[in-house]
């Protein structure tokens, strides 16, 4: 991305337009917010981050050109720079990307005297909540909390009053999973240590918490096709490109279904009835499917599908499939029944049983493909929110009206 501005680039940024810029960096309008941040001097832009979320720095220094990006690190200090560099380093919805920088680092012999001189002269702009205690080798030994660094004698040494083996999050930690973790800990800030155990910054309550609300406001989207980055402020052109694609796709599913009707057109033309209940059964079949899917997704992003509970998952939607097919099917296959006998139909009843089975069996089928399906393509390392409708709703039509005219035409014809 370019500056659109052809002017020079402004030296001053007010607190309202500040303000605005970083609700729609915020409100994850990415492109607009940076359009608008492009305006200023670089400078400005660096003062800008400098007071925003580690993950809103990580998301701009992604969507400028890389010629601009060099700049904006280029005119940030030293330890800035490392950070900021090491916020490009981590993977969407991950602790990495919401971590900020540690400010408050101590080794294990300083004295409390000498700790909370170091703690006076931070800048009040910098927000902290504990102090990290770390040996020579930057592994993380303890942690301070302030109210018991207060408490303390001032001649005490911080591996005195520390809290030993303390709990830590690792960047590469997805943030639903993280959330799990720190569910029943109720703390404001979170140390983050790689694999070695040394500490490389600490990240927010508040913005795991604003990170697992945006990543589950943009499931129901991701199911249709919608991406998470569009809002509605997202133009016209990119909200057709990012949509379009599945559309397509979607496409090519359906005329998979429509093939299969098609097979059986001299069925349907024989048996006019039969051309009533094809959308009830390809419906019922894909709300079945739709909610075994929804509950199982949900399941996947709470952790509750540990390996033993997943073939209890599965054989529960077979039995609830099992139990809705047969109760909406004895209501289609009656309805059925109503209708054919009405045209003196002499084959009233095998056509009111034909309903009957292909809707038993199709909301077995859906019923337990909502809950594999993601299960499935999660094991795949895909998306299960992403990828399971749309195969979910072509293999529900494909089988719901496939086995109707198949009954059909097998028994009647």
């Amino acid at each position: 991305m370019t500056n659109p501005a052809d002017s020079l680039p402004m030296k001053t940024i007010d607190v309202e337009k500040s303000n605005e810029i970083m609700l729609l960096l915020h409100e994850q309008a990415i492109e607009d917010g940076v359009r608008e941040l492009l305006r200023y001097d670089t400078d400005i832009i660096v003062e800008f981050l400098d007071k925003a979320s580690p993950n809103i720095i990580r998301k701009v220094l992604k969507t400028v050109d890389k010629e601009k990006m060099e700049q904006i690190l280029n005119a940030t200090s030293g330890q800035t720079k490392q950070a900021w560099q090491q916020f490009l380093t981590f993977k969407d919805e991950t602790v990495g990307a919401y971590m900020k920088q540690a400010d408050v680092i101590f080794s294990p012999g300083k004295s409390v005297a000498e700790t909370i001189e170091i703690i006076r002269k931070i800048p009040r702009e910098k927000v902290f909540t504990y102090g990290y205690v770390v040996d020579e080798n930057k592994k993380l030994v303890g942690v301070i909390v302030i109210r018991e660094l207060l408490l303390a004698e001032l001649d005490d040494r911080l591996e005195d009053i520390m809290l030993k083996k303390p709990f830590y999050l690792t960047p590469d930690l997805g943030i639903s999973e993280a959330m799990k973790k720190v569910a029943a800990l109720q703390i404001p800030e979170y140390p983050v240590c790689n694999i070695q155990g040394e500490l490389v910054g600490t990240v927010r309550g508040q913005a795991l918490f604003e990170g697992q609300v945006f990543e589950i406001s943009a499931q129901a989207g991701k199911m249709v096709g919608v991406v998470k980055e569009e809002q509605t402020s997202t133009p016209f052109s990119k909200s057709l490109k990012f949509r379009h694609p599945w559309l397509q796709v979607n496409l090519v599913t359906a005329f998979a279904a429509g093939a299969v009707v098609s097979l059986f057109q001299a069925t349907i033309d024989q048996i006019v009835l039969l051309a009533v209940f094809l959308p009830i059964l390809a419906g019922q079949a894909g709300n079945t499917g739709a909610q075994s899917m929804v509950i199982t997704i949900r399941a996947i992003s709470l952790g509750q599908l540990e390996s033993g509970k997943k073939l209890a998952l599965l054989i529960k939607e077979l039995k609830l499939g099992l139990v809705n097919g047969a109760v909406t099917g004895l209501i289609a296959a009656t309805v059925m029944y109503i209708m054919a006998s009405s045209q003196d139909n002499p084959n009233a009843l095998l056509l009111a049983l034909i309903i009957f089975v292909a809707m038993l069996v199709s909301c077995l089928v859906s019923g337990f493909s909502g809950a594999a399906l993601p299960i499935l393509l999660k094991k795949l390392n895909l998306d299960p929110a992403a990828s399971t409708s749309i195969f979910l709703t072509t293999a529900t039509d494909i089988v719901s009206m496939g086995l109707m005219l198949g009954l059909a035409t097998w028994l009647l014809l």
